[in-house]
């Protein structure tokens, strides 16, 4: 018998939702201002996964054109009807947008069911009387209220609102920041499975009814206990083939994010039943180790090496904003990334601001990123490196200096963290560089510290000091990244190629 261990992916793909399709699984998370958004992972067996497409390939709303931290796509939910795969995306600020396809692996076209500011963790039900319906909650930072739980009936075809919606719950004495709702019908109830409490000390939660507007009835169906996983926090319920139940969320371990955890799952009393009751109250916790939902399927793995030999960039990239073909190339030079130098006048040419931030999140708690980067600097100034952005961020790697190549390492502070926010930087080292190319490694240790070196000749690393501590970003964990810059000027012809990114 095969077991699986959780978390069974240590990343962080918050907010998950889940659903089967014949024999495959597919899961979405919230993505915020980091694009492509919204990711679409595909598995067989619910443990292993792979990165598949992403439901969103840019906003249209100027705003997304820099990074607009703590905004963007917001927990979705996916749902299969009549034929096609559809998200519902909730952007916090403008409203509940729906992303379709018929082929998971093709482009999701967009409609916008509703604008609304506030409306978040929205969920489509189709009931078995062909009527629609959309769950959802609010954010307290945009509505003032996050403790309540609305249903509105909406068109089957996910175009408009149908009435007003309907108040379902109200958790402001028992359930504090409900959230997260996902709608469900089983043996003539309907489910609403949500996370309550906050991320970061909640619990999972449960309402049940026989109409579709209540009245509910509320149970806890899964808490940290005697476990060591807090939250335990929002996700989807799925049924595998063999009839058997399963419940997939996240846990928030900071610094790295929302990863995400399998539990096994069963009804008692027509209730939920989520993990393993370990100290007899009655409620499950999660598990640490479990039996397979399946055995002998591929073990995917999301990829994160790239040696940029596509004409398009691989699905472990994201920006930091709505993506700008004119910021890079992967045909200028074939085999390489090539990142212009392009500068932010308007906000001091920061990292946390930069639009042109390439993104990748780890997939570890404990790992090296080695890059191969060649510098061709046109004006004094022009920079390319790589690091590790969050509310507390640095970088390394190749600066254009009056008297050649130098090697410098910056460090930021972001103290507003919402859109563009404040940021401040200082450069923390400076030293002449051996030539215009070099090998850069982060390494990132299991103490939650992560520190620079680089190599001439991608074998002897000579480390950078000093070193960093992992902080996550808005609403994210921390994300690695590449980027180059003009620091000094307007307008550079500057660019840095980025020969390939590894990882050990």
């Amino acid at each position: 018998m095969q077991t699986y261990k959780n978390p069974v992916l240590y990343a962080d793909y918050s907010d998950p939702d889940v659903i089967r399709v014949g024999e495959d699984y597919y899961m979405v998370a919230s993505s915020f201002t980091y694009f492509p958004g919204v990711p679409l992972l595909h598995s067989k067996d619910l443990v292993h996964w792979e990165l598949i497409n992403y439901c969103v390939k840019e906003l249209p709303y100027e705003k997304y054109a820099v990074p607009s931290h703590g905004s963007g796509t917001w927990a979705p939910a996916i749902r299969y009807h009549n034929g096609t795969f559809i998200v519902f995306i909730p952007l916090v600020d403008e409203g509940i947008l729906v992303a379709r396809s018929r082929d998971p692996y093709g482009e999701f076209q967009l409609n916008m069911l509703c604008e609304r500011k506030g409306w978040i963790d929205s969920c489509p039900f189709w009931d078995d009387d062909g009527k629609a319906y959309m769950i959802f909650a609010y954010a307290g930072s945009r509505a003032g209220v996050k403790h309540r739980l609305m249903v509105v009936e909406i068109d089957p075809d996910c175009r408009e609102l149908i009435g007003e919606p309907v108040l379902i719950f109200d958790g402001e004495q028992i359930a504090p920041t409900t959230e997260g709702p996902k709608m469900y019908k089983k043996d003539g109830y309907y489910y609403v499975l949500m996370p309550s409490g906050g991320v970061e000390n909640g619990w999972q939660s449960c309402l049940r009814s026989t109409s579709v507007y209540g009245p509910y009835e509320y149970k806890i169906v899964m808490r940290q206990g005697n476990s060591p996983i807090n939250g335990p926090h929002q996700g989807g319920w799925i049924t595998a083939p063999d009839g058997r139940d399963w419940f997939i969320h996240f846990q928030d371990v900071l610094e790295l994010g929302r990863i995400i955890h399998l539990q096994p799952m069963c009804f008692v009393d027509g209730w939920p039943f989520m993990g393993q009751d370990t100290d007899g109250d009655g409620i499950g916790e999660p598990v640490a180790e479990w039996k397979m939902p399946a055995e002998g399927m591929p073990e995917y793995e999301i990829a994160r090496a790239d040696d940029f030999s596509s004409e398009t960039l691989g699905l472990q990239w994201q920006w930091q904003a709505n993506p700008n073909p004119e910021n890079y190339s992967l045909t200028a030079a074939p085999g390489h990334l090539r990142l212009y130098c392009r500068r932010n006048p308007d906000r001091d040419n920061l990292l946390w601001y930069a639009p042109n931030v390439l993104t990748q999140i780890p997939q570890q708690k404990e790992f090296s990123m080695i890059a191969r980067l060649e510098l061709h600097g046109d004006k004094n100034g022009d920079f390319g490196g790589i690091g590790m952005v969050g509310h507390s961020y640095a970088y390394a790697g190749l600066y254009q200096g009056p008297d050649g190549p130098e090697l410098r390492c910056y460090e930021g502070t972001v103290s507003e963290k919402m859109f563009l926010g404040e940021a401040e930087e200082r450069c923390v080292l400076k030293a002449p560089a051996a030539g215009s190319s070099l090998w850069l490694k982060l390494s990132v240790s299991g103490d939650k510290t992560y520190q620079f070196s680089w190599s001439a000749d991608g074998t002897v690393f000579q480390k950078l000091e000093p070193v960093f501590r992992l902080c996550r970003a808005t609403w994210t964990g921390a994300k690695l990244c590449l980027w180059s810059c003009s620091r000094e000027n307007e307008e550079s012809a500057g660019y840095c190629d980025y020969e390939y990114v590894m990882f050990e």
